[in-house]
Parts: C-alpha cells; sequence; structure tokens
C-alpha cells in the first residue's frame, strides 16, 4: 500500500484573529469528506502573503491510501 499526504496551513488570520475549533472541524470535516484521515496537527510560524514575518498557525498534515 502506498499513502499520499497532504499538508494545509491555516494561519491565525484565516481564522478570524485566533484559533477556532469550529473553523478547524470544518477543515478536518471536508477532507475527511475526501477520504483524507488526519495524522498530526503541529503549531508552527506560518510565512504570510507578503512580507518575511510569520504568523502564528497551524500545519495540518492529512494522510490517505493513494
Amino acid at each position: 500500500m502506498a499513502y499520499e499526504y497532504k499538508v494545509v496551513e491555516l494561519r491565525e488570520k484565516m481564522i478570524g484573529g485566533k484559533m477556532s475549533g469550529e473553523r478547524l472541524e470544518k477543515v478536518l470535516n471536508e477532507h475527511a469528506r475526501e477520504g483524507w484521515q488526519l495524522k498530526a496537527i503541529t503549531a508552527a510560524d506560518v510565512k504570510g502573503r507578503m512580507g518575511p514575518g510569520g504568523v502564528e498557525g497551524l500545519l495540518v498534515t492529512f494522510e490517505r491510501v493513494g
């Protein structure tokens, strides 16, 4: 069996200023419907679209059989 992985970046600004459980739940359920299973959630400084600074965010890693 071969696995494939997908990493989704969730930045603080995308989640409305703070880490929202409701927003995270929505992302998890959307990917679950496509066959992805949660593998890991990691807190990280995620680079924004502009400038060198990072913002607090989450890296959400999914796995599925490819």
